[in-house]
């Protein structure tokens, strides 16, 4: 691998958002997340579970619900009282319409997908028609005493269930009249609570209506009769959600202690045709409340205040027992938040409402092999650069040259011109920018500083002339014939002659810079990218998809090079296609034009391309140390592949010049330190 002055940096103070509300979409076996800064993201399940859309948050739109209806559309509702709905392809909000009804608290789309129900803070049901390009109010169901927190459709959609605080109503959707009220029993333990809140209730088809409650009990209802059937109390503390399977044979629950239960429904006795709701088995992958649940067909996911989302296979529900049985825990967000100058040594650091940038610190010391040196000089915070307004940030980037900083959000685009004297920093934003500049969702810098790459939320690439202190806007690359998904990750070649973009799903487009025109596009494959990046010399494309496979294709020659054909012919490692987390960022050593270098979460690659191919037979990654300098030359020669796994969680990782590299890690204690007190249970023994 070679030798390497790193810079472990670990003040990035990144706290990612609780999760508020999951929902799954059995059509595109896609799930949608909101967290309670109001950011919705959008993971694909079929691609490795990698979070291939996100929405950036608002501070005044609070979710409290989120659903997908009509198959592919997606809507939210919160605290605001709006009701939004997303564009998929644009990645911006289509449109929010006011529901006149307070802050909203529930929220969910008919079986057949063509209405919407929301429950409101003043005790009404309100129903929406769902058209092509819009929704529209319909009408009223008869208003409750008290703020309505769960709604649920029965599977032939005549009637809905609605938890609210101390009952639990059922409504005829043809009259909207309530037909029966069901009054939750306030004990706990036995002793009586001041109000027991219903925080979810499911309809079955057979006419069950489960619910779940802040006095820690999932209770089975006849919504015929109107009466509690079946009782189990399963926590000290609230039980926050609930989620049924399609088939209605088991469902999720998960509680404020940070435990997800699953149900499923057996028989009674082997040869008999009576079943009933038996608690099967327990989870415990959280540490905070659990927020929200959600049932697909193999898996039950949960989410909450711990911001972790977890996917837990349900092993008799997976046909083939690989490594898509393995437990999921997804914590950072898939894209890079950490952008590097180079040449001045800095960081910037991207947070919700703010950037950081930091001088890395510096050191005269030397050692041997994995000593911690120390530092002559302390890393330096330069500069708090917060933001205007209420809207998150949804990218940002510093120019390699340190000397130029730009952002966006939904709806301005930020560019600041930075000047050193000294240890002094000063800034100065660059006034008027062009209307069409309103918002980005990618933004870079080319290699000398001089140009400014653009990718709008309409499909446009921009390149921006820099000036002192000013720009000019030299061409736009307009959305291509047919296609209407914007571009999300960009790289341009270091000599400037080059720009490569891509979409979610689009493909990957490659621009000549110079002539300003569309050079070629790369053949489609079926999963996302990741990550890609322009090697200097060559200008080979290495692209990164979410099935961890690398691809490498020649911009001149429009081909894939021999080596990736070479790669795709014999097949990658398979411990290395069963790595859960995505290739983020990939780079190239300047003086080494045959190594790839490239890292996830929880692994820094460096691939030689040199090198042979490794088999599956053979050790992939060593994590013993070596015994002595035969081992180490056997290890450098062995195969292409050289891991190192020392630095995790890693957020951000290149090199600052041939000897030196610089790591961005975000341990999870870190993080768990930041958040709330978790609910205190007692231990046996203390």
């Amino acid at each position: 691998m070679g030798e390497f002055k790193v810079h472990r940096v670990r003040f990035f103070n990144y706290v990612p958002s609780g999760i508020r509300c999951v929902a799954y979409n059995n059509q595109s076996n896609r799930l949608a997340v909101s967290r309670t800064d109001g950011t919705v993201e959008i993971y694909n399940l079929s691609a490795n579970y990698f979070q291939e859309k996100f929405f950036p948050g608002h501070e005044s739109r609070a979710t409290e619900a989120l659903c997908w209806a009509e198959g592919q559309r997606l809507f939210s509702a919160g605290l605001n009282g709006e009701i939004i709905e997303y564009d998929l392809q644009a990645l911006n909000i289509k449109y929010a319409v006011d529901a006149f009804g307070g802050p909203i608290w529930s929220m969910t789309a008919s079986p057949s997908g063509s209405q919407l129900l929301i429950g409101c803070e003043d005790g009404s049901v309100k129903l929406f028609q769902i058209t092509p390009d819009k929704i529209q109010f319909e009408r009223n169901f008869d208003r409750q005493k008290s703020r309505i927190l769960s709604l649920s459709w029965h599977p032939s959609g005549t009637h809905i269930a609605a938890g609210s605080i101390d009952y639990i109503s059922v409504f005829d959707v043809k009259s909207g009249s309530a037909i029966h009220k069901m009054n939750v029993d306030r004990r706990y333990m036995g002793v009586s609570k001041r109000k027991c809140i219903v925080w979810g209730v499911a309809f079955l088809s057979d006419g069950t209506i489960i619910s779940v409650d802040s006095a820690g009990k999932v209770q089975f209802w006849d919504s015929v009769t109107g009466t509690l059937a079946k009782n189990h109390l399963i926590a000290n503390a609230d039980v926050l959600s609930i989620a049924v399977a399609d088939q209605e044979d088991s469902f999720v629950v998960g509680t404020a202690e940070g435990t997800v239960f699953h149900f499923q429904l057996v028989s009674v006795t082997s040869n008999s045709n009576e079943k009933q709701w038996v608690r099967t088995k327990p989870f415990q992958h959280h540490t905070h409340d659990v927020r929200t649940v959600a049932h697909s067909p193999t898996a039950l996911i949960s989410g909450g205040t711990d911001t972790h989302l977890v996917i837990r296979p349900l092993m008799e529900r997976v046909e083939v027992k690989n490594y898509d049985a393995a437990l999921r825990k997804i914590t950072f967000p898939h894209r890079c938040l950490v952008s590097c100058s180079k040449k001045r040594q800095l960081l910037l650091f991207q947070f919700a409402h703010h950037l950081e940038l930091w001088r890395l610190g510096s050191t005269v010391a030397t050692g041997r092999n994995g000593d911690t040196l120390p530092l002559s000089k302390n890393a330096d915070h330069l500069l708090h650069l917060k933001t205007k307004g209420p809207e998150n940030i949804i990218c940002s980037c510093i120019s390699p040259c340190g000397s130029w900083i730009a952002y966006s959000t939904a709806s301005r685009f930020f560019l600041y011109r930075l000047n050193y004297e000294h240890d002094n920093i000063s800034l100065k934003r660059v006034s008027k920018m062009p209307a069409f500049l309103r918002s980005a969702l990618q933004i870079l810098f080319s290699e000398d500083s001089t140009k400014l790459f653009v990718a709008s939320n309409e499909g446009s690439l921009h390149i921006i002339q820099l000036l002192e202190g000013n720009f000019k806007h030299l061409h736009a690359f307009q959305r291509l014939s047919g296609t209407v998904e914007a571009m999300c990750l960009l790289a341009v070649s270091p000599d400037g002659n080059w720009l490569a973009a891509s979409g979610t799903s689009a493909g990957v487009h490659v621009y000549n810079v110079k002539l300003l025109k569309l050079h070629c596009t790369v053949p489609a494959y079926n999963f996302p990218v990741t990550a890609l990046a322009i090697a200097p010399n060559t200008n080979n494309l290495v692209i990164a998809h979410s099935d961890q496979q690398v691809f490498e294709y020649s911009i001149p020659d429009k081909q894939y090079t021999e080596w990736s054909r070479t790669v795709q012919k014999q097949g990658f490692h398979q411990l290395w296609l069963q790595r859960d987390t995505p290739i983020t960022h990939i780079s190239f050593h300047p003086k080494r034009p045959m190594h790839i270098l490239l890292h996830d979460a929880y692994m820094f690659c460096i691939i030689d391309k040199s090198l042979p191919l490794p088999n599956d037979k053979t050790l992939l990654y060593n994590p013993l140390p070596p015994k002595n300098e035969s081992d180490v030359v056997q290890r450098r020669t062995a195969h292409a592949f050289k891991i190192s796994k020392i630095y995790k969680p890693l957020l951000f990782m290149d090199l600052l010049d041939e000897k030196t590299l610089v790591a961005v890690e975000r341990p999870l204690d870190d993080i768990i330190a930041q958040l709330p007190p978790p609910i205190k249970k007692k231990k046996f023994g203390t």
